[in-house]
């Protein structure tokens, strides 16, 4: 007991050292997870699964399981995916089966940035979740969650602490203090729309034992849907919602203010659904509309005056009548990354019909055709999926299959993308005949948006990452529920410094040397609190090159000259002015096949036998702009022939 309780306290340290820190993504270090009680079956009907993706870097990691004191450590290659399997007794102490306070947790940690999902698969039935990392918690929730009439199979939610003394609250009623590592489970009748707060930051998961999409469907062919909800804090007003291959989902819309107006193109209200509304003005907070969505349309476009949010599900709605309905978290239009990491679930597990995994990419129509694709850490090339554009969002979508099981399957695209991952058995794919299918938020930013500060267009979290260059910077802010007539409602900050000339300003520029500035935010609300936001301003000289020799022959030059040895060793120097100091900045490739062993390397050579090659080197700069310096090098190795001459 000794080792667990001082274990504990070097999770609570660590976790109140970062939380200033807030992600902008869904990768992280530091993971807590939990499960529901899903439909009864014997355990060995049940299995449970982490998947954690790894990214450029050799990862070491742990899996502590509260309620049994033990941990698990393993190690991730570049590019690699790990799974843990839960035997018998994991399961027994991850899931929630009755309604109060257990230690039914797990918490997760890494040496480098990782993505991690988890996946429950119960008799031809299986869900998939991310588990966001502890930076990208809060404090506010709304529960979206799905049930059928029966008051047999509940609708639930998990709550795990993150620190001791955690205040929790059910509909702004007290329900119980919660300490490091324990969990608050709850089951109920329908609760979309609850509002669960705590004083500090909590994991969140919506979750069910059963339940039937939509809810006139047939009861037999329920789903066991999960999925981590996000705080209200990363709640979006505009909301682009995509199409599986199932070709026809339900939208879930959940209103976090009152007074909340939505406007929807693309998608159909359902009625005759419990607890729902049927008109999308003057929402009240908690209410909450469902929408038909249909791969006709193209997906649906949703704008609201106050923020709200979205889940997507598979159901059993047009020639899928059959399928076992699964829940998506949807992020906001605002909540894009240049890059997401993903990989399938293990197929057939335990039986179960999955045949075919998806990666879903949505982002912008105009910039589409940037979005690439590495699997296994292999070069990027182009995506080859049928896009779906919708021009009244300006967005686009299409889901890629995933065939590499082991392997990471790395997206990108420099002007944005959010990723989601779901996978279909052949019958759901195919008939109105008993399918399977599960559907989770993959990758996406997880920024501060209620209230939150640009420069130059760039969200306060995103701006050590995106320096600029010196010169002057254009501020604004998007803030919701601001208090309306304080006098210090807005305050500003250069490195602890008060700005008092910029007072309440939304709008202002300042003219900045090359440096690093610490901008604070201080906003009041509405109803008096106050809360603050910080973001590292990275001013750079905008002096940008690169260029390379092999033998000291500049790259410009290469194809022209030759490199004549006997040994084909060539000897290659990078010269590079602004290169980002972060790993990964610097790498080359022959003939297209990364050089694994010179990433980061100004120096570094390489044997070749003669032929003609093509180099790269790819570097990223200090601003986040990238380049790719490409040359042809020719190599002939030559002999020299040793005469005997007789005098």
């Amino acid at each position: 007991m000794k080792s667990i309780k001082y274990f504990f306290i070097t999770v609570a340290l660590l976790i109140q050292s970062i939380f200033s820190l807030q992600a902008q993504n869904t990768e992280g270090t530091e993971f807590w997870l939990t499960f529901g009680h899903s439909f009864t079956y014997s355990l060995s009907w049940v299995d449970i699964q982490i998947r954690i993706v790894g990214g450029s870097e050799k990862t070491t990691g742990n899996i502590y399981f509260t309620n049994l004191g033990t941990n698990s450590g393993f190690n991730i290659e570049p590019y690699e995916v790990f799974t843990y399997v839960f035997d018998n007794t994991e399961k027994v102490a991850v899931m929630n089966q009755t309604m109060g306070i257990t230690n039914h947790s797990i918490y997760i940690s890494t040496s480098k940035h990782v993505t991690v999902y988890a996946f429950i698969y119960m008799n031809s039935r299986c869900e998939a979740a991310i588990v966001l990392p502890v930076t990208a918690l809060g404090t506010e929730y709304y529960q979206i969650s799905y049930t059928e009439s029966s008051s047999y199979y509940n609708d639930a939610y998990a709550v795990i602490a993150t620190q001791n003394n955690t205040l929790l609250y059910h509909n702004s009623v007290p329900i119980t203090t919660l300490n490091l590592g324990e969990v608050y489970y709850r089951n109920d009748s329908d609760m979309t729309g609850a509002y669960i707060t705590s004083n500090k930051p909590v994991a969140f998961f919506a979750l069910n034992k059963r339940a039937v999409i939509p809810s006139s469907g047939t009861s037999g062919n329920f789903g066991i849907p999960m999925e981590q909800m996000i705080p209200v804090n990363t709640w979006d007003k505009e909301f682009f919602v995509p199409v599986t291959v199932l070709e026809q989902d339900i939208v879930r819309i959940v209103v976090a203010q009152n007074g909340t107006n939505i406007t929807q193109t693309g998608g159909t209200i359902r009625t005759g659904v419990p607890g729902a509304k049927t008109y999308l003005t003057n929402l009240q907070a908690g209410d909450f509309v469902e929408l038909d969505i249909n791969i006709t349309n193209n997906g649906c476009y949703i704008a609201a005056t106050k923020p709200v949010g979205v889940c997507t599900y598979t159901s059993q709605l047009g020639t899928h009548s059959q399928n076992k309905p699964s829940q998506c978290l949807m992020p906001g239009k605002r909540q894009v990354v240049s890059k997401a990491m993903i990989a399938p679930f293990v197929q057939n597990i335990l039986g179960a019909p999955i045949e075919t995994h998806y990666a879903l990419i949505i982002t912008s129509t105009d910039t589409k055709d940037g979005t690439k694709v590495s699997v296994g850490g292999a070069p990027p090339v182009p995506l080859s999926g049928i896009w779906y554009n919708n021009t009244t969002a300006d967005m686009s979508f299409t889901s890629i299959p995933l065939y590499e099981a082991t392997k990471s399957y790395v997206f990108t695209n420099p002007d944005g993308l959010i990723i989601l991952g779901y996978g279909v058995g052949s019958a759901a794919a195919s008939s109105p005949s008993p399918g399977i299918s599960y559907y989770y938020l993959a990758g996406s930013a997880m920024r501060d948006l209620d209230a939150a500060f640009y420069a130059n267009d760039i969200h306060f979290q995103d701006l050590k990452e995106n320096p600029f260059c010196a010169g002057l910077v254009e501020f604004r802010t998007e803030i919701n529920g601001l208090h309306p007539t304080a006098t210090d409602k807005i305050r500003w900050f250069i490195d602890g410094a008060e700005q008092f000339a910029l007072q309440n300003n939304i709008l202002w520029n300042k003219s900045f040397s090359v440096g690093e500035y610490e901008i604070k935010m201080i906003v009041r609300y509405e109803n008096d609190e106050t809360a603050s936001r910080i973001g590292t301003l990275k001013i750079v000289p905008c002096n940008y090159s690169a260029e390379f020799f092999a033998n000291d022959i500049p790259h410009s030059l290469l194809q022209n000259n030759p490199i004549c040895n006997k040994t084909g060793k060539v000897d290659f120097r990078a010269v590079i002015e602004g290169i980002h100091s972060e790993a990964g900045s610097l790498k080359w490739y022959v003939d297209g096949v990364k050089e694994d062993a010179a990433d980061d390397q100004l120096t570094w050579n390489k044997t070749f036998a003669t032929g003609t090659y093509e180099i790269k080197m790819w570097v990223r700069y200090d601003n986040g702009e990238t380049a790719e310096i490409i040359s042809t090098l020719k190599v002939e190795i030559f002999f020299l022939k040793i005469q005997n001459v007789r005098h």
